[in-house]
């Protein structure tokens, strides 16, 4: 399996790694990789590999055979060798902004305690999708609700538990459309706030910012209806 560098350490840019593998489809597999891959709502990095004779720029990176993940290059190009020492350059500014929204749909998740059931990011918007019935009553208020849990700055951090443990605990996942990825024997918890202060903890394997004053100020856009039950809520980053 390639290592997950990005779950180590979500704010590495740049570090070597050694080519594995091509994929059939013209991938790139490394040992160890700071590019997410594409999942659970969150786009796979993007960013360019250099090594001695040649440089590559990477449009997204995938889940591959085998729990590897694949770098895919932007254009058809000439592929660093198996073996090859390459240094990865993460788009930095593409995957905070990522990490700022993956961080603020949880905080809407608190705002809005009903059931998820569906979601996407990028790095201009995010949305949740909700089983919420009724319209919601006052788009300004679950905004503000939303901008005061961020401007606490409170900490993000992540524990694991075995299978079993969130067996033991489904009301840990909120989000009906996506499991947490098993087989493992372990599943990552994401956890915002500490002690009292805890607002969240939920499965999750996208990377998010340490604190939460990172995301900075949020506008809930259009609340769309999706479907007799479901509404779509969609945010952005003022800056």
């Amino acid at each position: 399996m390639t290592d997950a560098l990005f779950r180590e350490n979500a704010y590495e840019r740049e570090t070597t790694g050694y080519v594995e593998a091509h994929t059939p489809e013209g991938g790139i597999v490394l040992d160890a990789s700071i590019f997410y891959p594409t999942g659970g709502g969150q786009p796979g990095d993007s960013g360019h590999l250099a090594w001695d004779t040649g440089t590559i720029s990477i449009a997204t990176a995938v889940k591959a055979e085998g729990d590897k993940i694949a770098l895919v290059p932007a254009e058809p190009s000439a592929l660093p060798p198996v073996g090859t020492k390459v240094i990865q350059h993460l788009d930095w500014e593409r995957r905070h902004r990522h990490m700022r929204i993956h961080t603020a749909l949880h905080l809407l998740s608190v705002v809005i305690p009903l059931p998820v059931t569906g979601g996407s990011i990028s790095a201009e918007k995010g949305r949740l999708d909700f089983d919420m019935p009724e319209a919601l009553e006052d788009k300004e208020f679950v905004q503000g609700q939303l901008n005061a849990l961020i401007s606490q700055n409170l900490p993000v951090t992540d524990d694991w538990i075995t299978d079993a443990e969130l067996d033991a605990n489904p009301n840990l996942i909120k989000t009906m459309s996506v499991q947490p990825p098993r087989g493992s024997g372990r599943v990552r918890l994401v956890r915002i706030g500490q002690g009292a202060d805890q607002v969240d903890l939920q499965p999750c394997g996208g990377t998010h910012v340490a604190f939460t004053g990172e995301i900075g100020t949020v506008r809930i856009g259009k609340v769309e209806k999706k479907g007799r039950q479901n509404r779509r809520v969609n945010i952005f980053l003022e800056d």
